[in-house]
């Protein structure tokens, strides 16, 4: 019998521009990463920007993004920037983080 393999992990980090700040968005993007059981954190940055870090097989990260698009929050999103990287296995849940 043939064992399935799990897939691996990858890092999304995304930087959200737009009217991103005061209108939910850590906190949406929160529920959404929770729903789906996944790992990394969300902040607010100083430029006005948000900054997503999560880590998961990549279709799962995928469906995290397109989530967020298609939310309420896609009205208010002009770009967002996504680069993919090898998974660190860091994080224990997901988060919102705050900008120090």
């Amino acid at each position: 019998m043939k064992k399935k393999n799990k897939p691996s992990n990858v890092r999304a980090h995304v930087y959200y521009a737009g009217r991103v700040q005061g209108v939910g968005f850590r906190f949406t993007a929160e529920r959404l990463a929770l729903e789906q059981g996944l790992r990394g954190w969300v902040k607010n940055l100083p430029d006005g920007r948000v900054e997503l870090v999560c880590e998961a097989p990549k279709a799962d990260l995928e469906a995290l993004l397109k989530n967020i698009q298609e939310s309420m929050l896609g009205r208010t999103i002009k770009n967002a920037d996504c680069t993919w990287l090898v998974a660190t296995n860091e994080f224990t849940d997901f988060s919102v983080e705050y900008y120090l």
